[in-house]
């Protein structure tokens, strides 16, 4: 099929699949610079195989495992290949092809996501201006946002959540332009799939959903296509999973409504009065509203993002959110950077996005695209993804409009270009020195491979929740919290970590993780203390007791090990604060000081740290802006070849307050509070000292340090 250009030129079918090819091998090579950059580096590769570099990728993989190699089967937290495309997928590549599952889950991203080039390019040749979509996905396919999220190595979700959208906001685009009923049945199985690929999207699916509803009543309510149109898309946002059709038959059955539906409409086109297609897609958008709890989830979405703090029902724990990078404010100028590159590009894709908008009103519909990227201002910068692709068509187009004033169209076309790769630019700048390390490197991974060899499928790993994925990959061991688990029991984890009681520290891990699996994998402080019952109990009567030893602890059933790894330091006062708190107030009940640095100027003895803190070690005193304070103890530290830690000690003053130590191995000191000093973390990692009564040590290297629990 031929398409005339908006200037005269004919793109045929076969010009159009070389421009997306065009696109896609340009989108899919950018993303091949990390790859480039690292693919000398040892310390990355593990089965000879770069490893990924987002820690959420472990919960997918690990998804993957458990159905390729039947791993994981007594871990509550890791899911199949119905419940997550992304899984799905995976198995499906790694069983069809002769690609490892290490190789599947580093490149998966950058194939599916470059996917986007597609739909951008389709809208484009909507409006019979195809070139405008190639500039727009040359673009909109690596702009800083989207790339950030999708870049191989980045094995999440991401890789479909600004892709998929755009082929929904094509058919519903194209179902305004031809108001053929078949594009409104191919934007309706896009909705039913888009939840399976992408499940946090289905607030900007119902909001999709709505947007084109009013816009087909408003703009084309005499129509009879419109109506038959909204009965299949309000139909496939109908959540059928409420009425427990559990993954993947909710997603078979919703098909099967659709397509039984259009056949239907199809074959009595004729007979079917528009009055009847009204009511029936009006009372389909009522059952939509009702069982989708649309407005509460869309607040929830934005109030799980936008509010923080502490809990205030029952017990007081704190929010995890407060602590999250991407879901804190984010300034302008990081605004404009991730969605165009820069603040010029942003500006003039909110323009472009007005001028289309004006032009081709169907462009409407991409509202809640544009509108969550926004909403990244407040909501945190993860949102800006989804804004991306629209963003680039707009800034283009609006090179176009500019470029009409021009009368030599070979002068036109060069602007475009010229303009495009000015917005590019920034873009693969920020590529090229967007050098993301792995996860973890190779030596940490194999610390949790010695793990692995020896604990049991059923045993528990307790750590901070950054590294449960990948504990789960490479261990095979569950744990009490993970990426994707922000509760109430982030509480134990700090106490644990932070507690100067190793009694405590032990019994705590036993009796959270036996209550765990016994509660059905409930949250376990809401069952141990009974949150927000008319019985809620004092946790710190509860702690007091464990700490002393007189509880009687349920008996063992498994393993359970601490995981104390080194890149835990410069988190650990973020850790602390979910523990270093009175539950039944919510109030902080220590100022505590922990400050990782490195020495940048030695002056006869007197250290200027990296942090502005100055330590005079010839006399013990520490300078913290004005205030003089005196140093208890300068401890110095150096590992041995088989990771054991030998010490150096120095005390000053008796009356000192705080306690300097120098990581002689790693070139790092940390000023702390002497009751931090005496926590498990600094104790059992920075100084490998523990109760050999209740701990035994089980792993040992620069990276981490493994303890088995005796009790």
């Amino acid at each position: 099929m031929n398409h005339t250009n908006r200037d005269g030129y004919q793109v045929t079918t076969r010009q159009v699949a070389v421009l997306m090819l065009l696109a896609y091998l340009f989108s899919f090579a950018v993303r091949m610079i990390w790859v480039y950059q690292f693919k000398d580096n040892p310390d990355f590769f593990w089965n000879g195989e770069l490893m990924i570099n987002t820690n959420d990728g472990y919960f997918f993989a690990a998804g993957a495992q458990k159905e390729l190699f039947g791993m994981h089967m007594d871990n509550p937290r890791v899911y199949g290949m119905w419940d997550y495309g992304v899984i799905f997928f995976t198995v499906l590549f790694t069983k069809l092809t002769p690609f490892s599952l290490e190789t599947v889950i580093l490149y998966m991203p950058a194939v599916i996501s470059s996917l986007v080039v597609i739909p951008i390019i389709l809208i484009a040749r909507l409006y019979k201006q195809t070139l405008w979509g190639f500039f727009a996905a040359l673009l909109g396919s690596i702009a800083w946002s989207y790339y950030n999220r999708t870049m191989t190595g980045y094995y999440d979700t991401d890789m479909f959540s600004a892709m998929a959208p755009m082929f929904i906001l094509y058919f519903l685009i194209k179902s305004t332009i031809d108001f053929n009923l078949r594009s409104a049945l191919y934007a309706a199985i896009a909705i039913i799939v888009y939840p399976f690929l992408y499940d946090q999207g289905q607030a900007i699916v119902y909001a999709m959903g709505m947007i084109y509803g009013a816009y087909m009543v408003w703009y084309h309510r005499h129509e009879k296509t419109t109506y038959a149109s909204l009965l299949l898309v309000f139909l496939a946002l109908l959540p059928l999973k409420k009425l427990g059709f559990d993954i993947p038959w909710n997603f078979i059955i919703e098909l099967l409504i659709i397509g039984t539906t259009y056949w239907w409409l199809n074959r009595n086109a004729e007979k079917i009065q528009e009055k009847t297609l009204l009511i029936a897609s009006g009372v389909v958008f009522l059952l939509f509203l009702l069982m989708g709890n649309v407005f509460g989830l869309i607040w929830n979405k934005i109030a799980s993002y936008v509010i923080t703090g502490t809990s205030s029902e029952g017990l007081h724990f704190y929010a995890v959110n407060q602590t999250v990078r991407e879901a804190g404010h984010i300034p302008f100028s990081t605004f404009a950077n991730r969605i165009s590159g820069s603040q010029i590009g942003v500006i003039l894709s909110l323009i472009g996005y007005i001028v289309l908008v004006i032009k081709h009103r169907a462009f409407i519909l991409a509202l809640p695209l544009v509108g969550i990227g926004v909403f990244a201002l407040w909501g945190g910068l993860r949102f800006t993804v989804y804004a991306v692709p629209v963003a680039a068509m707009s800034a283009v187009y609006l090179f176009y409009v500019i470029g009409d004033f021009l009368k030599d169209k070979r002068a036109k076309y060069a602007f475009v270009a010229v303009a495009t790769a000015a917005m590019i630019y920034p873009n693969i700048t920020h590529i090229i020195g967007y050098k993301v390390p792995t996860v973890l490197n190779k030596a940490e991974v194999e610390d949790l491979v010695k793990l692995d060899k020896m604990a049991n499928d059923k045993d528990y790993t307790l750590t901070w929740w950054d590294y449960g994925y990948p504990i789960w990959y490479y261990s095979d061991t569950n744990t009490l919290i993970d990426g994707g688990k922000h509760n109430n029991d982030n509480f134990i984890i700090s106490k644990i970590m932070q507690t100067t009681s190793p009694e405590l520290a032990a019994s705590l891990s036993r009796l959270a993780v036996e209550t765990y699996v016994d509660s059905n994998y409930s949250i376990v402080t809401n069952t141990l203390f009974k949150n927000g019952k008319k019985d809620q109990l004092d946790p710190n009567l509860l702690l007091d007791e464990l700490a002393s030893g007189s509880y009687k602890l349920p008996p063992k059933t498994r393993d359970v090990y601490l995981y104390l790894p080194y890149r835990m330091l410069n988190i650990f006062p973020t850790v602390m604060v979910f523990g270093n708190l009175d539950l039944t107030t919510g109030k902080r009940e220590r100022k505590v000081t922990f400050y990782p640095a490195r020495a940048v100027k030695n002056s006869k003895g007197v250290l200027t740290l990296s942090n502005g803190i100055v330590f005079d070690s010839r006399k013990g005193m520490l300078s913290m802006g004005r205030e003089q304070v005196p140093v208890k103890y300068f401890i110095a530290t150096s590992l041995s070849k088989n990771g054991n830690i030998r010490l150096q000690s120095q005390r000053y003053h008796s009356n000192g307050e705080y306690v300097v130590v120098f990581m002689k191995s790693y070139g790092k000191f940390i000023v702390m509070d002497q009751q931090t000093f005496n926590s498990t973390y600094v104790q059992m990692f920075l100084l490998g000292k523990y109760d050999k009564d209740l701990f035994e040590l089980v792993v040992a290297s620069p990276y981490s340090r493994i303890y088995k629990l005796k009790k």
